[in-house]
């Protein structure tokens, strides 16, 4: 059950995520700031973090939306290079200071919900 000062937010239907393929964007608050966020699909599940290295506070993807490397075992920070594990948002190597920020989904008829928090808001919020 959601509590009701921290609903679930519609994101997109279950299929507009395919395993190790383009994201879904969406745009949060996020302690006071407004960010992109992005959802993928990895071995099956779904996993959701804010669009920020670690390393410098950029933008990930090396194209829109797409944020696994060729192997489509990895989240890869297109400008310096940073790895992270798409299941976790962990630092898996290269120049990254700690893991990604995660949003938190959850994913039901059909649908992939995210949820909000104190820190996390949506723009309407």
């Amino acid at each position: 059950m959601t509590d009701a000062a921290y609903p679930e937010i519609p994101l997109c239907h279950s299929a507009d995520l395919q395993e190790g393929g383009l994201a879904v964007p969406f745009d949060v608050v996020y302690g006071g700031q407004t960010l992109r966020a992005f959802a993928v699909r990895y071995e099956g599940r779904v996993h959701a973090y804010l669009n920020r290295c670690t390393h410098v506070a950029m933008e990930l993807d090396y194209q829109e939306n797409r944020f696994f490397d060729d192997t489509g075992r990895w989240l890869l920070c297109a400008t310096h290079g940073a790895a992270y594990a798409p299941n976790t948002g962990a630092c898996a190597g290269g120049p990254c200071r700690g893991g990604l920020v995660k949003v938190e989904l959850n994913e039901y008829d059909g649908v992939v919900h995210w949820q909000t928090s104190y820190l996390l808001q949506p723009l309407d919020f």
